[in-house]
């Protein structure tokens, strides 16, 4: 067995062993980063010494208000430094961050306040109105409110509530952050978006966070001092852990209310933003900023984006301007990010389609997750890596939920046969880079054949009049179901159905050619996905 059957005295202890917590990135940064910026918001900047200071007041404020270890603080907050605040204070005191999508109705933050069973909620005043109503619909004891004014976009208090900087004042700076013993204990809960039924609350803990932040760091090739912009909702998978990331590698982040083209290619021009993430409907709106929204820039800007594979006509138009886009793909339950197309140098000379091809692949396993592979979601086997024979990509590692709060049925179909089942259907090529087709829902199945919407909306986006697109199944009489296209053109554009079905015809095989395009406004969601079961609503009445 060799000289290490013995292991007397090799135990674990507080000097070589502590809990991994992102908290510990704030703690250092505020050490060795005194005096570099942390946070911005226009004239609010605060340094790493500022920031960890008013994140210690945070969570002195908390538990003297009465918030102890394992309950919920609920935040309804923009982008904003207070909401960058609560990522830190909120499990200083111990506490676990609940950060409510700012879009949802009354009655789906009532479920998810009453679900949590939050203590404290900290809201914006443009979202009190409805944090009011919600709490009215409640059926357990109410949160107390902490209003979080913004004067700098005029959003000011109500007076109602206790104002955050008040509340913050309360707070002793000199508090003692309540660490955690475990690194397994629940650090935040994000609640998933719920288009069928009720949100299910996805439960993160700190080692997953952690590990989370410092894998991207690796992924996105950072360096010391980076400028990151949160345009990825801090609701979002806690911004994809971006927040927790930016201390360990002493990065500023650069906070922004209103996500729109000015207001990004200000922030790059005038703040010197090295870095963002965003869905590609984001990236969508850079490329067809107007001219007097654009500035010009001397550096390249790192890129990640998530939520839908980059159409190649967005690739194309976007890599011009200053910016390197890397795909990224994961879920809530993955706390945001969990594979990337990792690029390989010999790629770099391939032809614009075939590199275009490749950028958009779902890609490989990120360093936090111990697998990332397309399997048979029946027999648990790894599917063929052929680039053909599809599956549903599965994930395994500390980079995966604890589970579902309240939920141990959804928690164990969730991890049947021991990996994280995803439910977005995938092929992977010789190379294991995998390719999402699209949801096991998003799969149109037309005379038995499998269409991905995905492939066909990459086609649509490739016509010069469309600016966005989304291919859902439409109910047919032979077929079943035929591929339905739903379109937002270009301002000024002039596009008609056949022109557009003539144009996908050329590039796809005909029973994957969309039968009918409708041309409209398309439904998204806060974090900019197009809301494809509302279209599909649409397609079943036409």
């Amino acid at each position: 067995m060799g000289w290490m059957t013995d292991e007397t005295g090799l135990d674990r202890n507080t000097a070589n062993y502590t809990p991994l917590t992102p908290l510990s990135f704030l703690k250092r940064a505020a050490q060795v980063f005194p005096d570099t910026e942390a946070v911005i918001y226009g004239s609010f900047r605060k340094t790493y010494a500022e920031y960890a200071e008013r994140v210690t007041r945070l969570a002195s404020a908390l538990a003297g208000l009465g918030a102890r270890p394992g309950d919920v603080v609920a935040t309804l907050i923009p982008n904003l430094p207070a909401q960058a605040e609560a990522h830190f204070g909120v499990p200083a005191c111990g506490a676990v961050l609940n950060t409510i999508n700012t879009r949802l109705e009354a009655d789906t933050v009532a479920y998810i306040l009453d679900h949590g069973e939050a203590t404290v909620l900290m809201a914006d005043p443009q979202f009190l109105p409805v944090a009011a109503e919600a709490i009215e619909r409640m059926d357990g004891p109410a949160p107390t409110i902490i209003e979080v004014a913004d004067d700098q976009a005029g959003v000011h208090a109500h007076g109602h509530y206790t104002e955050y900087e008040a509340f913050l004042a309360s707070g002793d700076p000199d508090f003692e952050w309540i660490m955690p013993e475990d690194e397994w204990e629940s650090l935040s809960l994000n609640y998933t978006s719920g288009t069928t039924g009720r949100p299910k609350g996805v439960v993160y803990h700190h080692r997953g966070a952690y590990l989370n932040a410092m894998g991207q760091v690796i992924s996105w090739r950072m360096t010391l001092r980076p400028r990151y912009l949160t345009i990825v909702p801090l609701f979002h998978c806690n911004g994809w852990c971006h927040t927790w990331m930016m201390p360990a590698v002493g990065g500023t982040l650069v906070c922004c209310r209103d996500i729109t083209a000015k207001n990004i290619y200000d922030a790059i021009a005038d703040e010197g933003v090295t870095h963002f993430g965003g869905a590609p409907i984001v990236l969508n709106a850079i490329v067809n900023a107007t001219e007097d929204e654009r500035r010009d820039f001397d550096h390249t800007v790192e890129v990640f984006t998530a939520g839908a594979p980059p159409p190649a006509a967005t690739l194309r138009a976007i890599e011009p301007l200053g910016f390197n886009v890397t795909q990224v793909y994961g879920l809530t339950e993955t706390y945001g990010p969990g594979t990337e197309c990792l690029w390989h140098p010999e790629w770099d000379e391939l032809p614009d389609e075939d590199r275009y091809d490749i950028k958009a692949r779902t890609g490989v396993a990120m360093p936090f997750i111990e697998d990332a592979t397309v399997m048979d979601a029946d027999t648990m086997r790894q599917v063929p890596m052929d680039g053909e024979t599809q599956g549903e990509i599965m994930f395994r590692g500390n980079g995966v939920m604890k589970g579902y709060l309240k939920n141990p049925e959804a928690t164990a179909k969730a991890f049947a046969g021991g990996y994280y089942h995803s439910g977005d259907i995938a092929i992977q090529h010789p190379d294991t880079y995998m390719k999402i087709l699209d949801r096991s829902k998003d799969i149109i199945i037309s005379g038995g054949e499998n269409i991905s919407s995905v492939e066909v909306e990459g086609v649509l986006m490739m016509h010069p009049a469309v600016l966005l697109c989304a291919v859902v199944a439409m109910p047919h009489d032979k077929w079943g179901e035929v591929p339905c296209a739903f379109i937002e053109a270009k301002d000024g554009a002039d596009v008609t159905e056949d022109e557009l079905i003539a144009f996908a015809r050329e590039k796809l095989a005909g029973f994957k050619t969309p039968k009918t395009v409708v041309f409209q406004d398309l439904p998204k969601t806060s974090t900019g996905k197009i809301q494809k079961f509302e279209l599909r609503k649409v397609a079943r009445a036409l």
